[in-house]
């Protein structure tokens, strides 16, 4: 039997792993990327991985032990602070060996997962502008190519999801501020020891500051609060009367502050099987990011990669992801919308509970 002509627009962590378990299981594909290079740009902060959906994915690649081997299990630790007297009210410790959701820098986690394909399996510089009846893909440079299966697995502005459901994300009200500080141990160790080793939250009045551990001794920072989608408002203003010691994470920052609206898709957000198409990640759910949206990512690619290659026939390992894939997005879509509320409500308090 001729094997399938499988394309994945997207080199994202969701995309990598479809095509690992893919290759694995000796069927053929391709990943088309927009980004001209591996490095072509920073790929963001720290990544808890939970046992039961990212770690499960990465066995089913065969990686986890070389993730374990980057991974920081003292990353756990979620500790909650006053942002008025700056007293740590919540400090949870992992216990020795626990190893639920230990933290990994996407940079590295992305690594280890393009490293473990077959050389050339990355067409970089190959931006997916459109899909159309076939299903066949126009680059951005205007050349089309046809294959039996496209998976978008293109992030929040999915190419092939406009192909597919026509649905954009609409901007949920929050946005994220972010910004970091370069090693921070030695350059600004009250800040380091006031975030601990893993992620420190404080909130009040619907703002929230967020700090968290990354490798190399840099700690990556996000202001959280509700805003027009186009307001850009000064952070020392909007967190007026909060403890010096947390405004000085505002003031000590290395670089500058970007902000990012947060888009989310509606929920539900589903589609009719069309036979050809599918969707995995962000492309599929793109949710608030509260910890479980590079989980879902992984567990898609490698679900999806699966069915593919156990099934009788293509579209069927397709119908079969999507059977699963679907509910548990929508179920997982809902409590992260709830979670997002949480994290800006005084009602609830700071610390794990408030970013489940």
């Amino acid at each position: 039997m001729t094997s399938p002509r499988i394309a994945i627009a997207g080199a994202g962590l969701g995309g990598l792993a479809c095509a690992r378990v893919l290759q694995l299981h000796g069927v053929d594909v391709t990943v088309f990327e927009q980004e001209p290079a591996a490095g072509a740009r920073p790929q963001g902060g720290s990544l808890d991985m939970h046992a039961d959906t990212g770690q499960a994915a990465l066995r089913t690649a065969g990686l986890h032990d070389e993730f374990r081997a980057l991974a920081r299990p003292e990353g756990q630790q979620m500790r909650a602070v006053d942002p008025l007297t700056c007293e740590v009210i919540l400090d949870e410790i992992p216990e020795d060996g626990a190893e639920f959701r230990p933290e990994i820098d996407r940079g590295d986690l992305r690594g280890l997962l393009l490293g473990s394909l077959t050389p050339g399996t990355v067409h970089w510089g190959r931006s997916v502008a459109d899909v159309t009846e076939g299903p066949r893909i126009i680059f951005g440079d205007g050349t089309t190519e046809e294959f039996d299966l496209v998976v978008g697995a293109d992030g929040a502005w999915s190419r092939v999801r406009r192909a597919l459901t026509g649905v954009r994300p609409g901007y949920s009200g929050v946005t994220f501020a972010e910004f970091g500080l370069d090693d921070a141990d030695r350059r600004h160790p009250a800040l380091a020891a006031l975030t601990g080793q893993g992620t420190m939250m404080a909130k009040r009045g619907r703002r929230a500051l967020c700090a968290q551990r990354n490798s190399n001794g840099h700690i990556r920072c996000y202001a959280i609060y509700y805003a027009a989608e186009d307001e850009r408002p000064g952070l020392l203003e909007r967190y007026a009367g909060w403890h010096p010691d947390l405004l000085a994470f505002l003031h000590e920052h290395d670089g500058e502050i970007t902000h990012r609206p947060l888009f989310v898709l509606p929920v539900p957000h589903a589609w009719t099987h069309t036979p050809g198409l599918t969707l995995l990640g962000d492309a599929a759910h793109l949710m608030p990011p509260l910890g479980v949206g590079a989980n879902l990512a992984l567990l898609d690619g490698t679900e999806l990669a699966t069915a593919i290659a156990t099934a009788p026939a293509l579209d069927d390992g397709v119908l079969a992801y999507e059977a699963g894939m679907l509910p548990r997005s929508i179920e997982t879509a809902k409590g992260c919308a709830e979670g997002l509320h949480h994290l800006l409500s005084d009602d609830h308090p700071a610390g794990r509970d408030a970013a489940a």
